[in-house]
């Protein structure tokens, strides 16, 4: 076994509690360390996926079972959608739910056609096209950072769209679109973390289906030991939530996207 395969765990943990605890900084962090540590994209991407699929779901469970956010799935039968469609009508009941189904139902379409774009272009133009996502949400988040924006259903359907094609194509992206369209289009912070922990992990299974059907060649070896790391950091991430200075870490994050996609972009071209 590569010695080295033994600071996955850590590493994961590490990424996976930043993303846990803000919603964003898993696989935008994760995925470039991975490719600067010499593996290749169809390796990172599909393990990326699986463990952020297991650790977004507890996540999300945890979060709404500590309160910070308001996760309500019973069919809303008031709902004027739920009414005219009958028994074949659904939709959640609590805001925050409601998010999550739409960002969940954007995934489907992103991150499928994401899928089918990566298996079929060369390493080196998806090397290039990971460091530019990442540091372009390391550039998004700085600038947003005291930025506030009025928040419509279209706003966060574009940006569910977007980010599940980038989480597809690259493993990360995701968090730092979908956390911070919601809390600047007025939802609270603590529920957009949650938000978006549940519907990555969703998003990310959608991907994995994606990965499996188009019969690429997949390294699967990375997996069990990014999920290990992913999982552990579950439980302090919830508990760290309602402490964190988030704007510091948000800054940090920010800035440690442009750095890691700056030296993506060198490496790829070197």
């Amino acid at each position: 076994m590569d010695p080295i395969i033994l600071f996955l765990v850590p590493i994961a943990f590490i990424c996976e509690f930043i993303d846990s605890t803000l919603g964003m900084g898993y696989g935008t962090s994760l995925t470039p360390l991975l490719l600067l540590m010499g593996y290749e994209p169809l390796q990172i991407i599909p393990a990326v996926l699986f463990s952020e699929f297991i650790s977004g779901i507890m996540a999300g469970i945890l979060h709404g079972r500590s309160g910070n956010a308001d996760f309500d799935f019973s069919n809303d039968t008031d709902n004027y959608l739920v009414q005219r469609l009958g028994d074949l009508g659904y939709v959640p009941k609590s805001r925050d739910s409601k998010i999550a189904f739409l960002l969940v139902f954007c995934s489907i379409l992103g991150t499928v056609a994401a899928v089918l774009v990566a298996v079929n272009v060369s390493s080196l133009v998806l090397k290039s096209f990971i460091g530019t996502i990442v540091l372009s949400m390391g550039i998004v988040i700085l600038w947003r950072k005291n930025k506030k924006f009025s928040f419509t259903w279209k706003k966060i359907l574009g940006i569910g769209l977007l980010a599940s094609f980038n989480k597809g194509l690259s493993g990360g992206g995701y968090g730092p679109l979908v956390t911070g369209g919601q809390i600047l289009s007025g939802t609270k912070a603590k529920s957009a973390v949650a938000i978006t922990s549940l519907a990555e992990g969703l998003t990310c299974f959608v991907g994995i289906i994606a990965y499996y059907l188009s019969k690429a060649t997949i390294d699967w070896m990375l997996a069990p030991y990014l999920a290990l790391g992913a999982i552990a950091s579950v439980p302090f991430s919830v508990k760290a939530v309602k402490k964190i200075n988030e704007d510091r870490i948000t800054l940090l994050i920010g800035g440690l996207s442009v750095f890691l996609g700056l030296l993506t972009l060198y490496k790829a071209y070197a």
